[in-house]
C-alpha cells in the first residue's frame, strides 16, 4: 500500500530544546490517522515540517514519495492544512481569500471560482461567501479553516485541533464531513485534544510524548490493553470475598463493598461469563451487572507522562 506519511528518524531542535528526538511513522494512504500528545509533545512541530513551516534538523519526511525539503513543492500540493489558529487575510469576503490560496497552487481563475463555491457549500457556509473572515460567528470560522484546507482539492488533509472550542453540534458536523472526505479517498492526519473524538473516527493512533512516538495502533487495540471494571450487584451480601482462584489470568483485582463486587481484569468482556458461573456455583444471586470499559482517555494518560509547566520543552508543541 501506498504510503501518504513516511517518516524516517525525524529530529528537530530549537536550540538546547528537543522537540523531536528521532520520530519514525508511516501513514497509509487514505487512512483516519490520529496523532495524540500532551502540550509539548511535538505534534505542532511535526505538522510545520509536513508543509514547510519549519525545517528538520536531522531524518526525512515525505508524503506520497516527495521530500517535504527537495521537493517541497509537490509535497505542498499534496496536503490541505487547517490549523489551529485563525491565520486568514481579513480584508477580503471569504470567498476571494480561497480563490487567492488556489492560485497561489496553480489552479485557474475559473476553477478556483467553481471549487470555492463548491468548498464553501460543503462546509455550510454558502450564503456567508461575501462577508469578510472577522465578521463570521467562531463555528463559521472553523468551517472556513476547513474549506480554505479543500480548496486546492487535497490527497493529504491535515487537521490540527479542528473542534477546539465548538459546540456539540457543530463538532458533530464537522465530523460528518471528514468522515465523508475519508470515505472518498482522502487521507486525513487528526491531532485533538478531545481523546473521544479520535476513539470515535481513527482507524490507528500514534501518541507522541516528549518528541518520540510511544506506541502506533488502533483504538480498540490500546483499550484492550487497559483493565475494566465487572461490576455485579448481589442479592445479599457475602461472608466473604467470592473465590475466583485460577479463574482467568486476566484478573488482577477483587473488591467486595457490601454488596457490591468489582472484578478488575484485562479484556472484561472475555472474563465477565466466568465471573457470572463462579457467582453462581458458590450460590451467590445476582441482581445486576456492568462491565466499565476502559476509555482511550485513561489508556492515554497511563502512557504519557505529564509535562512541567516550567519545563523548557512545554513552549515546543
Amino acid at each position: 500500500m501506498t504510503s501518504a506519511i513516511e517518516i524516517n528518524d525525524l529530529r528537530k531542535s530549537y536550540e538546547d530544546v528537543t522537540a523531536l528526538d528521532g520520530i519514525n511513522l508511516e501513514v497509509p494512504e487514505g487512512a483516519f490517522f490520529g496523532l495524540l500528545g500532551p502540550n509539548g509533545a511535538g505534534k505542532t512541530t511535526f505538522i510545520n515540517i509536513l508543509v514547510g513551516l519549519a525545517r528538520a534538523t536531522d531524518g526525512s519526511a515525505r508524503v506520497f514519495g516527495h521530500d517535504v525539503e527537495s521537493d517541497y513543492r509537490q509535497a505542498r500540493d499534496k496536503i490541505g492544512l487547517a490549523p489551529q489558529e485563525f491565520n486568514v487575510d481579513r480584508f477580503f469576503p471569504i470567498r476571494e481569500v480561497l480563490e487567492h490560496k488556489a492560485g497561489y497552487h496553480g489552479v485557474p481563475d475559473s476553477t478556483a471560482q467553481d471549487r470555492a463555491e463548491s468548498v464553501l457549500k460543503r462546509v455550510g457556509i454558502y450564503d456567508k461567501r461575501n462577508t469578510r473572515f472577522d465578521w463570521l460567528s467562531g463555528g463559521m470560522k472553523r468551517r472556513f479553516m476547513l474549506a480554505r484546507a479543500l480548496i486546492t482539492d487535497p490527497d493529504l488533509l491535515i487537521l490540527d485541533e479542528p473542534t477546539a472550542g465548538v459546540d456539540v453540534q457543530l463538532r458533530r458536523d464537522l465530523w460528518e464531513t471528514i468522515i465523508d472526505l475519508n470515505e472518498q479517498g482522502t487521507t486525513i492526519l487528526l491531532t485533538t485534544h478531545y481523546i473521544e473524538e479520535a476513539e470515535r473516527l481513527c482507524d490507528e493512533v500514534a501518541i507522541l510524548d516528549a518528541g518520540q512516538v510511544v506506541d502506533v495502533a488502533s483504538p480498540s487495540t490500546l483499550i484492550n490493553r487497559g483493565t475494566d471494571d465487572i461490576v455485579v450487584q448481589l442479592r445479599a451480601k457475602p461472608a466473604a470475598i467470592p473465590d475466583f482462584t485460577n479463574i482467568n489470568s486476566r484478573v488482577t483485582e477483587t473488591v467486595l463493598e457490601d454488596r457490591r463486587l468489582t472484578v478488575t481484569a484485562t479484556r472484561g468482556g472475555l472474563v465477565a461469563p466466568e465471573v457470572v458461573r463462579r457467582l453462581d456455583e458458590q450460590g451467590h444471586e445476582i441482581i445486576d451487572l456492568e462491565i466499565k470499559r476502559t476509555s482511550l482517555e485513561e489508556i492515554f494518560v497511563s502512557m504519557t507522562r505529564e509535562t512541567r509547566s516550567d519545563s523548557p520543552e512545554a513552549s515546543i508543541q
